[in-house]
């Protein structure tokens, strides 16, 4: 299966993605290293996302709006996945920028539902940032090759191989070769935003997000 030559569209508010997350961040009181110990993340990876050098995975933004108590389509708009059924030739391809990670969203919402999916097309040498969460998460790998690492034990995936696993356990991925990847990822995480976050420090959901405030 060949990545899709459709050029993926940012959000409008793409660029200032870090800013509008480290400005919420302030706003609560909390520090990188306490943001990325509730994300299951690094603190060097969110400066990093705050600071606009590296654009973060659904799965990483999800845990991040998450501790910082806001929904996903405050930052960052998705296909909102209403139509159960969905095509190949019109499935919207997007991403945080064109030169990292692309998505197909393919599941779809309604009450009740615990498996998101989408179609991951990671290019040539992209490296995702380690990171535990609650849940289960499965890899089809449809292109390419990947490179799987589970606890710090890494595994290489060929097109047809797959891996199943329980979230908790650090991981990441990376394309090891020359050639994009396009992989099938299923997990239970809300990586789409559907449901309205709660937040685990801080001003309750509605408290707006300011675009500015540093």
């Amino acid at each position: 299966m060949a990545t899709p030559e459709r050029i993926p569209r940012a959000p409008d508010d793409a660029p200032d993605l870090g800013l509008r997350l480290r400005a919420r961040r302030k706003r609560l009181g909390l520090t990188l290293q306490a943001v990325a110990e509730r994300a299951g993340l690094t603190a060097g990876f969110i400066s990093q996302v705050e600071r606009g050098i590296t654009a973060p995975s659904l799965s990483s933004l999800a845990a991040i709006s998450q501790v910082l108590g806001i929904d996903m389509e405050t930052v960052f708009q998705q296909p909102r996945g209403a139509e159960s059924l969905t095509r190949k030739d019109t499935r919207p391809v997007y991403g945080f920028d064109p030169n990292s990670l692309k998505y197909e969203r393919i599941s779809s919402y309604f009450p009740g539902n615990l498996l998101r999916s989408v179609i991951i097309h990671e290019p040539p040498g992209h490296r995702s940032a380690p990171i535990s969460h609650e849940g289960e998460e499965l890899f089809f790998i449809l292109s390419g090759s990947i490179t799987v690492e589970l606890d710090g034990v890494r595994t290489v995936l060929d097109a047809g191989d797959s891996i199943h696993f329980a979230s908790s356990r650090t991981h990441s991925t990376w394309n090891h070769t020359a050639e994009p990847a396009s992989i099938l990822h299923v997990c239970t995480m809300d990586v789409f935003g559907d449901v309205p976050a709660h937040g685990i420090a801080g001003p309750p959901p509605g408290d707006p997000l300011p675009r500015t405030e540093r």
